[in-house]
């Protein structure tokens, strides 16, 4: 029997995915948590076996708290879930940690799919993620610029992007100020890019932020 906790920071979308996961005699117990910090504090107070996460919570993102997850619960799973397309941060997911990545577009049927497979130990591609991945393969000249870039860059992408100053990244992150400016100078080098504005509009443009 598993423990399912939602992070999300939407009512709907919680109170959805909990009456399918309770609808499942696998599944023992569903929790909640609306934000980055409450995810983290369910996981303090209580053990999981999967955490179903959304990328996008609004106080840091869905990659910070997964980060934290793998490294402070290394046997809680992570399925992450995102109305990103997988094209746009499923890489990432699966990169820091995550067992499966899904879009909120699929229906509940390969929600509960993607559920089963990663509480069964194994990693979980939709049919989207399978063909892109094949298609990076074949294709490495039509990737996108960011996909470049390593998943701590990326994350400092992400964070440039949506106006975070240095010292704040710094001290979101736990490194030095130092260590983000060389890495958000790396970012610019890699990308061809000369601003924060330039990678603002970049990630507006390949639907990296909101």
């Amino acid at each position: 029997m598993a423990r399912v906790l939602v992070a999300d920071d939407h009512a709907m979308i919680r109170a959805g995915l909990r009456r399918w996961l309770e609808e499942d005699r696998s599944i023992e117990s569903v929790g909640e948590a609306a934000s980055g910090a409450e995810t983290l504090q369910q996981l303090r107070e209580s053990s999981w076996d999967l955490v179903v996460l959304d990328i996008n919570m609004p106080d840091r993102s869905g990659i910070d708290i997964l980060r934290h997850i793998r490294a402070g619960h290394p046997n809680t799973r992570v399925l992450v879930i995102s109305a990103f397309s997988e094209k746009q941060y499923a890489i990432y997911a699966l990169r820091a940690g995550a067992a499966g990545y899904l879009a909120k577009d699929q229906a509940p049927e390969e929600f509960m799919r993607a559920v089963h497979t990663v509480l069964a130990g194994r990693r979980f591609a939709s049919a989207a993620l399978t063909e892109m991945l094949v298609n990076a393969l074949d294709e490495p000249a039509d990737r996108p610029l960011h996909a470049a870039l390593s998943q701590r860059e990326f994350q400092i992408l992400c964070k440039l992007a949506v106006g975070r100053s240095v010292s704040e990244i710094a001290q979101e992150l736990c490194i030095s100020v130092k260590t983000v400016s060389t890495y958000r100078a790396r970012v610019l080098e890699k990308m061809k890019l000369d601003t924060n504005a330039d990678l603002t509009t970049y990630a507006l443009r390949n639907g990296l932020v909101q």
